[in-house]
């Protein structure tokens, strides 16, 4: 794994080089918002499968800036998102009840307006041109996000993998780094794994998004 002085600079630089690049992942995630309002994916695993794309943004990115460790994990991840994607539910995606609809529309808010690595711009480039898409925070915040957004999602091996991930990057983020702001995807990966494991004990078998398929 490349030093941390080097991770930063190469962070950076995507951040920098590759702004309009972040302007139309903006624009692909507010669609996936706006589909979601209007109950348009035609299923979870259609949802699931269009998460996967940011994902591989940012593992081309990586090999593209000479970090071959954050190229080789997001491709990994994207490999295996695809593969869960296809055990989801085919019926329309379920949104989660309060608590975990807020939580993770807060962590979507967050990876948008991710500000870490890029240079000192007006406000309003932050609305656009936050490095979703491009670096791996951010990115993991935004599917972990709307993860928690849609119950039918919500998959024991999908939340536990998307969730492993946000927190293996939030720790490396924090600790390594010194990039506090990643608390965010931290906390957000830990309530998606708690939810996880709890959710059995809650009584939410895998027959819980099938009863409400049925209102």
């Amino acid at each position: 794994m490349p030093s941390a002085e080097w991770i930063v600079a190469a962070a950076a630089g995507i951040a920098t080089r590759w702004l309009v690049l972040a302007v139309v992942w903006h624009v692909y995630l507010a669609g996936i918002l706006v589909a979601l309002s209007r109950h348009a994916p035609r299923s979870s695993r259609v949802l699931a499968t269009l998460l996967i794309a940011p994902v591989v943004s940012v593992s081309g990115l990586a090999w593209f800036s000479g970090n071959p460790f954050n190229g080789a994990v997001f491709a990994a991840l994207a490999l295996l998102m695809s593969g869960l994607a296809r055990r989801l539910t085919p019926a329309r995606p379920v949104v989660s009840s309060t608590p975990s609809l807020v939580s993770g529309a807060a962590l979507v808010a967050y990876a948008w307006t991710y500000p870490h690595f890029l240079a000192p711009m007006p406000w309003t480039t932050y609305l656009v041109a936050a490095p979703f898409g491009l670096l791996p925070c951010p990115t993991l915040a935004a599917v972990i996000g709307i993860t928690l957004m849609v119950k039918t999602l919500q998959q024991r091996a999908w939340s536990l993998t998307v969730g492993a991930a946000g927190l293996i990057y939030g720790l490396i983020g924090i600790v390594s780094l010194g990039v506090t702001l990643d608390m965010g995807l931290l906390a957000g990966a830990v309530a998606l794994i708690i939810g996880t494991i709890l959710q059995p004990a809650a009584g939410t078998g895998h027959r819980a998004p099938a009863a409400q398929f049925s209102h």
